[in-house]
């Protein structure tokens, strides 16, 4: 089968690990228990023959398109978006959130979980996050306050990766209460408003306190983020399964803060020392650079957890913020918004050249198909051992 790189990405230890790797998630979601009878019916109406990572994909193409609709007429997050584009964002991000309810439902009714599917579908979330994120903050024009604009969507990627932390420390994904589904419909709350009222509701200055509704709704969204993290961050800090307390690796609980500084970090000291205001002029090029860096770190993290092994710090990713460092260290040598650009073709190219790769290594070594169900008679499956395969129960959902 065709190969993006010289070199194989996982070794035969690593697919071994992962071929064994058993799915564990509990979820006390309020939302998921209502919406379970929606996701059920849906689900008996997808044809049999369509496989799960086809409903998976299809899902975030249609939030990721209808999220660059408003990227397109709001790409500095100031200028109003058309309500029906808000309309549109916050459909696609229900048939999004529906579609990938149903995936791990359709993939137990045609009889074909695997790990590939629990890695799939992560893999499609951590890039939904990005976008999910940067929507929000389009739909409220939160471009005017661009620190805040910042905080939101980095602490959006942040939880995520938090959420896999967790579960690289503990081996099991654990989610409270108030988590994804629930964000997910306050994020397509925001939209229908800015939708049915106008985006500029979002400007209007509250009485007595004097402060408009989008600032006081992010206060809300910031102590929402600081419960979720806490909660994170005291499973990790109560030690792992692995020996003395280590990840499921071995190694230690604190080494996966390193990959992901190694994207926040510079992201954060290029867009306070950039001269030409790379970040404040187009925050939304920016966001999506960064977000798919921190896309390909999370991917990489669950590939750890999943195959138990050591997580690399450095990443070939990283040389797209490389070169916005290096074009100011030499005092912004190329207009920075072409090295933006630059910047977002070479992380989106890496990330997606890495799943790819992944992906066919994982195919090839349990002789499954990425986006096809074997036929009826196809027993493929029960002779390589892959009929006790995990299953991807509903509960797992990751933070956005």
């Amino acid at each position: 089968m065709m190969q993006f790189y010289k070199d194989k990405i996982l070794s035969p230890g690593q697919l071994k690990r992962l071929s064994e790797h058993k799915y564990s998630c509990s979820s006390s979601s309020i939302l998921d228990e209502y919406l379970q009878p929606w996701w059920n019916w849906l689900v008996s109406k997808v044809p049999i023959w369509l496989a799960p990572n086809l409903i998976t994909i299809l899902g975030l193409i249609i939030n990721i398109g209808t999220t660059l609709i408003l990227v397109w007429y709001s790409p500095d997050a100031k200028i109003e978006p058309p309500r029906w584009a808000c309309f549109l964002c916050g459909l696609g991000l229900f048939i999004y959130q529906s579609l990938d309810s149903i995936d791990g439902k359709q993939a137990r009714r045609t009889g074909t979980s695997t790990p590939l599917g629990e890695l799939f579908d992560h893999g499609c979330d951590s890039v939904s996050t990005v976008f999910v994120a940067l929507s929000a903050c389009i739909a409220v024009q939160l471009g005017h306050y661009p620190t805040w604009m910042f905080f939101q969507c980095f602490c959006a990627m942040t939880l995520f990766y938090c959420a896999h932390w967790q579960s690289y420390v503990s081996g099991s994904l654990k989610f409270g209460k108030i988590d994804v589904t629930e964000a997910q419909f306050v994020i397509i709350t925001i939209h229908m408003i800015s939708a049915f009222f106008g985006p500029q509701i979002w400007t209007t200055e509250l009485p007595l306190i004097g402060t408009e509704v989008k600032v006081l709704s992010l206060w809300g969204a910031v102590g929402i983020s600081v419960l979720l993290a806490r909660s994170s961050i005291s499973v990790i800090l109560a030690g792992g399964v692995g020996k003395n307390g280590s990840t499921v690796a071995g190694t230690s609980v604190l080494s996966p803060v390193i990959p992901f500084s190694l994207v926040v970090v510079p992201a954060f000291i290029i867009y306070r020392k950039s001269v030409q205001h790379v970040y404040e002029y187009h925050p939304a090029l920016y966001i999506m650079s960064f977000g798919m860096v921190a896309a390909k770190v999370t991917n990489r993290l669950v590939v750890a957890h999943m195959t138990k092994n050591e997580m690399e710090y450095l990443d070939t990713a990283l040389i797209g913020p490389c070169m916005l460092f290096l074009n100011q260290y030499f005092n912004f040598f190329i207009d920075e918004y072409y090295v933006l650009w630059l910047c977002f073709i070479w992380v989106t190219f890496d990330f997606l050249r890495y799943c790819a790769q992944v992906c066919l290594e994982i195919c090839d070594h349990m002789k499954i198909n990425l986006f096809r169900i074997p036929y009826a008679g196809d027993n493929t499956n029960e002779k390589n051992g892959n009929s006790s395969r995990i299953l991807r129960p509903r509960p797992a959902k990751k933070h956005h």
